[in-house]
């Protein structure tokens, strides 16, 4: 039980920071139209991670 609760408790902290990360680039974006910023913001807040590595793999594109 306790060997499991160390890489869970990692996984969760780096998802928070994905999440993060993922909001403040996008408030610092410029993107080239307005309401592409909110969709991406209301993804990334109703599913954190998913949400998350959808924007940053659009992004690159």
């Amino acid at each position: 039980m306790l060997t499991w609760s160390i890489p869970i408790l990692i996984l969760g902290f780096l998802s928070i920071i994905l999440w993060f990360w993922a909001i403040i680039d996008i408030n610092r974006s410029n993107f080239k139209e307005p309401k592409h910023k909110g969709l991406f913001l209301f993804m990334v807040l109703i599913t954190p991670i998913i949400g998350s590595i959808i924007y940053f793999q659009m992004k690159k594109g």
